[in-house]
């Protein structure tokens, strides 16, 4: 017959390896005839034991999985190679989870999971799906991005650039390289109707990899000058501004104390003046060729829009006159304004302003029904017959609103108005919760015997409205406008009515659209995972729209979004065939936090949906209480689901643990295989994974650096641990029966 040598053991090994006792002395001594110890009345060492055990999954009849990387698969044959011959059933560390799949417009990418799968198939591994429905590994930034507040950019100054707004192309703009990467689109502009799309490829990596030179620009020298423009980016990227020929006092400026301006999905205004930066918008010459580079090298592969592009003189002279004296109330009282009826609602206040540090703010009374029930006058103004003006104010309410100008000084005292510069006129103009800008042209028709004419806002038709009013101007139409900034921008938040349905259709895209890919090779999923805080509530979560990869799904669709997920993967996959999981940590330490993942099963089901199983992960460590491992197991057991053990690691709190440590962590991977089996009936026993292979460095860069918690050591050699894990699943000691003998 063949004969299969697993290991030879010499016995000069086994003499080093073993302290014989004294009823051996005699054997030991030499002599002829010499009486040899037989290898089966010696022990084998521990390491030596263990090598001789088979692959893991021979001991066990249900699912034994492992969490990896699917990098690492593809790379290292010891890697590879472990996983298929010990486990029957793999989870993918990262790689199904939302951040690497979604891209920043919201597309799937599967190119990596379809190259994967089939390895993996074809080596007889299923495929667990992780995790759906999370609050970490999210493409935040693409999900904020969906939900962020509307920016309507102000009124226009006079900005010293031209062509800012891209609708003549890219007409005074240059890239000096990579100009195949930079173009012109209509589907992004936030400033008219184009805006300049910038693609950086591979090439990138450094801010100055990616530069787009401005058109050219005159500068005065000792002024003071404000850049400005607005950006958004496919994900989280950066924007970096210098000015290639010097000319201002720093050439390098920062903004905000940051080299680079973060930029998101969401379009963001960056500003350098004086004010952003301190050190760098002061001209140090005359320079009537003057320009800027905006630098998008870092990082690579991140596509940009950038649209309102302004150059501003701020020390620039003074233009139109207004002849509204205190029409921004930044002197911070009413004068010389007068409140003609309704003035115990009239106040100025920092909450009314649009601009600057103070507006004026007027309540109408309860009793409201005419116009003139609230009616605020400017002081009289003097104006020429022969010239035509421009009057023009900021105003919003907090519920809608109606008002009126009247003219008081005019020989028609209540003219209808073009408010708005459509061609229609109406005698008033209606207000809601945002902030808009009312302008309309007019020339002087004075009463006989007066050239002078007062303002009046009549604001009382609707009771109980508060009104803000801000930045009220007349000037001259002819007159040159003025070199200011942009006024704004208008910020328009969504409702949480609309944030509801908005990440409600965003998270049906994602589920129907992953697990209908995946339905072929997906059999079980973890739907919903970590929903729960440790005192058994279901976490809420919270809002930050900063945030690039939390996101809580929670905080927008409230306690049902594990409802609405569980009927999604149902609706998309195999039907009732697939098993589908809430999962969570800490329950073999947390009664509460276990009680409250329970009933929180029972309520999603209580609303039609169907849970098959609860995953507990198992992050365990050394004085972890072994007896609320038993109970854990006992209480999920009674639910009737099947259960799973989805992450076991047990960590020992270092990576240079003792002989001793070794053997308490074996006896704990021992322990946990043998409770999951005495406590919980055959037929609710999906399975148990483990989270990771090895203690090698490249499979901790993220989870649990310096430890070493796993079944394989950093050189993907069995531990310890692989011994009690073995022992653990088959229910007993595997080599008892081991002894030097050749294995046949």
């Amino acid at each position: 017959m063949n004969m299969k040598i697993k290991n030879i053991l010499s016995f000069v090994l086994l003499a080093g390896a073993l302290s014989l006792n004294s009823c051996n002395d005699d054997k030991m001594k030499w002599g002829d005839p010499y009486d040899h110890p037989t290898p089966a009345e010696l022990p084998l060492p521990l390491k030596e034991a263990i090598s001789r055990y088979d692959v893991l999954k021979v001991y066990t009849d249900f699912t034994l999985g492992a969490g990896i990387d699917f990098n690492l698969y593809q790379s290292k044959a010891a890697y590879h190679d472990i996983v298929n011959n010990n486990f029957t059933e793999i989870t993918p560390g990262n790689e199904m989870k939302h951040y690497s799949v979604v891209d920043g417009k919201g597309a799937l990418n599967f190119t990596l999971l379809d190259k994967v799968f089939p390895m993996l198939k074809a080596s007889g591994l299923t495929i667990y799906g992780h995790a759906l429905v999370w609050h970490q590994n999210q493409n935040a930034t693409y999900l904020n991005s969906l939900i962020a507040p509307t920016i309507i950019p102000g009124t226009p100054g006079s900005s010293l650039i031209v062509n800012g707004d891209f609708e003549s192309g890219l007409d005074g703009w240059n890239i000096p390289y990579y100009a195949e990467n930079v173009s012109v689109v209509t589907d992004e502009a936030i400033d008219g109707t184009h805006s300049m799309k910038v693609e950086v490829g591979d090439f990138g990596g450094g801010k100055y990899n990616m530069q787009i030179n401005s058109p050219t620009f005159s500068i005065i020298n000792g002024h003071r000058y404000e850049i400005s423009f607005f950006i958004k980016s496919e994900g989280t990227g950066g924007v970096g501004l210098d000015f290639p020929n010097g000319n201002l006092t720093n050439q390098y400026p920062w903004t905000n104390g940051q080299e680079l301006a973060p930029t998101s999905p969401t379009w963001t205004k960056v500003t350098y003046n004086p004010t952003t930066t301190p050190d760098g918008m002061v001209a140090t010459a005359d320079n009537s060729a003057m320009n800027f580079r905006l630098l998008l090298g870092d990082p690579k592969n991140m596509t940009y829009y950038i649209d309102g592009v302004e150059v501003i003189d701020l020390d620039a002279a003074s233009g139109a006159f207004n002849y509204v004296e205190n029409g921004d109330f930044e002197t911070g009282d009413l004068t010389p304004w007068v409140a003609a009826n309704g003035a115990d609602g009239v106040s100025i206040t920092a909450d009314a302003k649009y601009s600057g540090d103070y507006g004026l703010q007027g309540i109408s009374p309860s009793t409201g029904a005419q116009y003139w029930d609230l009616q605020l006058q400017t002081p009289a103004i003097t104006l020429d017959s022969t010239k035509t003006y421009t009057m023009s104010f900021w105003i919003k309410s907090d519920s809608e609103g109606i008002g009126r100008i009247s003219f008081p000084g005019f020989s028609n005292e209540w003219p209808w108005t073009d408010w708005m510069g459509t061609g229609s006129a109406s005698e008033a103009f209606t207000t809601g919760t945002t902030w808009q800008q009312m302008s309309f042209d007019f020339n002087p028709v004075f009463k006989a015997g007066t050239t002078a004419v007062k303002f009046s806002f009549d604001l009382g038709k609707f009771p109980n409205v508060t009104y803000f009013v801000d930045d009220v101007r007349v000037i001259e139409k002819q007159a040159p406008s003025q070199s200011i900034k942009r006024a704004g921008p208008i910020t328009i938040d969504k409702t949480p009515e609309e944030k509801a349905e908005i990440i409600g259709a965003a998270l049906e895209s994602w589920i129907s659209q992953m697990v209908s890919h995946c339905k072929d090779d997906v059999k079980a999923w973890d739907v919903v995972n970590e929903p729960m805080n440790e005192n058994g509530s279901v976490l809420a979560g919270e809002e930050n729209l900063q945030a690039t990869d939390i996101f809580y799904w929670q905080y927008y669709l409230g306690k049902d979004y594990g409802v609405t997920a569980f009927k999604l993967a149902r609706q998309y996959g195999n039907g009732t065939s697939d098993k589908l999981f809430i999962n969570d940590y800490n329950l073999e330490s947390n009664p509460a936090k276990l009680q409250g993942l329970i009933d929180y099963v029972n309520y999603i089901e209580s609303q039609g949906a169907k849970v098959d199983g609860i995953g507990t992960q198992m992050h365990i460590g050394l004085t972890t209480d072994t007896t609320m491992i038993d109970q854990m197991f006992q209480t999920l057991a009674a639910t009737g689901k099947l259960i799973r053990v989805s992450e076991l690691d047990v960590r020992m709190g270092t990576a240079s643990p003792t002989v001793d440590q070794y053997a308490a962590q074996a006896n704990l991977y021992r322990y946990v295989a043998a409770s999951f089996i005495k406590n919980v009936p055959q037929a609710q026993r999906y399975g148990i994974t483990v989270w990771s292979i090895s203690d090698n460095k490249d499979e901790h860069v993220y989870w649990l650096p310096d430890e070493s918690p796993c079944l394989w050591d950093a050189n993907y050699e069995r531990k310890h641990a692989y011994k009690g894990f073995a022992d653990g699943l088959a229910g007993k000691d595997i080599s008892a029966g081991f002894s030097g003998e050749l294995v046949y």
